[in-house]
C-alpha cells in the first residue's frame, strides 16, 4: 500500500519549508507518505486479480535517490529502496541486479557510483560504503568502507572520473565531518576546506570534465568551487536550493529551489545568467534530482521529493509523467 514503507534509514540532510513551516527532507517526505488507505469491494478485488494473473510486477517507488540514464539514451535508472527500477520503451521493470537500498546514486560515463544499505540475505556489511557498476546495476564491486559509511551525497564527474562525498561522519578514511574528493577509484581521500558554503548541503553535482569544478546546493543557495571545493562562491542566495546537475557539456548548471512554489532554473556558466523553466503542477512538492541524457542533449528527466517522475524532450519546455508519488505509469501504445 502507497507510503507503507519504514523510513528509518533516511538521514536529514537539508531544511525545507513549502506551506507546513520547517522541516527535513526526510520529515517531509513522511509526512507526505503516510499511508492512503482505499477500500475496494471483494468482487472487485476479485476481478483485478484475474486481470493480472500472469502479468509483470507492479514498480513501486517506495523512495527515489537519484536518476541516471544509460549511456546510449534508451533507459533511465531510479535507485529505491529495493533496488533499481528501469524505464524503457515506455514501460517499467526491475533491475536484474542485487535489491540494495541504494543512496548517493550518481552515474559517469564508464560506471555507475552508488552507497547505501544491503538487500537482505546478501552477506554484505551495512552500510555498503561506496560500490561502483561497470555494466549498468547489475554488478556492482566495493571501492571501501564497507560497514563504515552511508553517504546519501555523493557525485561524480561524468568523464574526468572524479568523486566528491559529502561525509557526516568520521570513518577509517575520513577524520572528520565535511566535503571529500578523489579523483580515481585508487586514490586517497582529500578533504576539501568548503569555505562559503554553510553547514547545510542539500544536493552536490562535479563538473564532467573539470574534476575541480564543484557545485553544491544548500537550504540558502547556489555554490560554486572551482579548486577542488576549498573555496565556494555564491551563484544565487537566499533561496533555498534542493537539487543541482551539470549539462553534459559542461556550460550550464540545472538546478530545484523552492521560493514560496517549486522552481526549475537552468544557470549558465558563463554569463551566470539564470533563466526559469516551466514545472508541470507539483502540490507541496519541488525538484528533488535531475539527469540528462547522453544521446540527446534535449533530453532530461525529473524527479520530485513526493516521488513524482517525468521525462521531458525539449531541454525542460513540456514534461511527460511517468510516476505519480511512486506510483509507476505505463504508456499507451
Amino acid at each position: 500500500m502507497i507510503g507503507e514503507t519504514s523510513f528509518e534509514d533516511e538521514v536529514s540532510i537539508s531544511q525545507i519549508s513549502i506551506g507546513k513551516g520547517s522541516m527535513t527532507i526526510g520529515e517531509w517526505t513522511m509526512e507526505l507518505g503516510k499511508p492512503l488507505r482505499c477500500a475496494l469491494s471483494i468482487g472487485l478485488l476479485m476481478g483485478l486479480v484475474h486481470l493480472t494473473a500472469g502479468a509483470a510486477t507492479t514498480v513501486t517507488l517506495k523512495h527515489v535517490h537519484g536518476l541516471a540514464f544509460s549511456q546510449d539514451g534508451q533507459q533511465l535508472s531510479i535507485p529505491s529502496h529495493d533496488g533499481l527500477a528501469l524505464y524503457r520503451d515506455g514501460h517499467w521493470s526491475k533491475a536484474p541486479g542485487p535489491e540494495h537500498d541504494f543512496m548517493g546514486f550518481s552515474a559517469g560515463r564508464q560506471a555507475i557510483y552508488s552507497s547505501g544499505h544491503p538487500a537482505s540475505g546478501s552477506g554484505l556489511a551495512n552500510p555498503l560504503g561506496i560500490i561502483k557498476s561497470s555494466d549498468g546495476g547489475s554488478t556492482w564491486q566495493p571501492l571501501g568502507l564497507q560497514g563504515e559509511s552511508d553517504f546519501h551525497l555523493l557525485a561524480s564527474s561524468f568523464d574526468s572520473g572524479a568523486l566528491y562525498v559529502f561525509n557526516m561522519h568520521p570513518n577509517s578514511e575520513m577524520t572528520s565531518a565535511g566535503l571529500y574528493y578523489r579523483l580515481n577509484d585508487g586514490a586517497s581521500w582529500q578533504q576539501a576546506l568548503a569555505q562559503g558554503i554553510g553547514l547545510d548541503p542539500s544536493a552536490l553535482a562535479v563538473h564532467p570534465t573539470d574534476s575541480k569544478t564543484v557545485a553544491v546546493a544548500t537550504g540558502s543557495g547556489l555554490f560554486l568551487s572551482s579548486d577542488a571545493g576549498e573555496h565556494f562562491q555564491p551563484l544565487l542566495q537566499n533561496v533555498q536550493v534542493l537539487s543541482v546537475s551539470f549539462s553534459i557539456d559542461g556550460k550550464s548548471l540545472w538546478f530545484g529551489s523552492f521560493n514560496k512554489v517549486p522552481q526549475l532554473s537552468i544557470l549558465d556558466l558563463k554569463t551566470h545568467e539564470i533563466n526559469a523553466l516551466g514545472l508541470p503542477p507539483l502540490n507541496q512538492d519541488a525538484v528533488a534530482y535531475l539527469a540528462q541524457s547522453p544521446a540527446n542533449a534535449k533530453e532530461w528527466a525529473m524527479a520530485t521529493i513526493n516521488r513524482d517522475v517525468y521525462l521531458s524532450q525539449d531541454e525542460g519546455k513540456t514534461w511527460k509523467t511517468i510516476a505519480q508519488a511512486g506510483q509507476t505509469l505505463e504508456s499507451v501504445n
